[in-house]
């Protein structure tokens, strides 16, 4: 199992943020990250009581440069 199921998005974006992202903004229900040299954002969506999706989530990690394991070392 890969231990990325049923994860809070508040969370996930504080994950990023460990591991070098920052929040460029938060519009509406979407916290928008960014890295400085990297010319990817990301777009994490923020639903009150709804987990982020496994393939969202896989995709975010993806475009952050991060492998799944290394995501979940920074994933206290």
């Amino acid at each position: 199992m890969s231990g990325l199921h049923n994860l809070k998005p508040n969370r996930v974006v504080k994950t990023l943020e460990r591991s070098g992202w920052q929040i460029a903004r938060h519009t509406g229900s979407h916290v928008i990250l960014s890295k400085e040299g990297c010319p990817n954002i990301l777009s994490i969506p923020v639903h009150k009581g709804k987990p982020i999706k496994q393939g969202l989530l896989r995709k975010l990690i993806e475009n952050a440069g991060l492998s799944v394991e290394e995501f979940l070392s920074y994933y206290k």
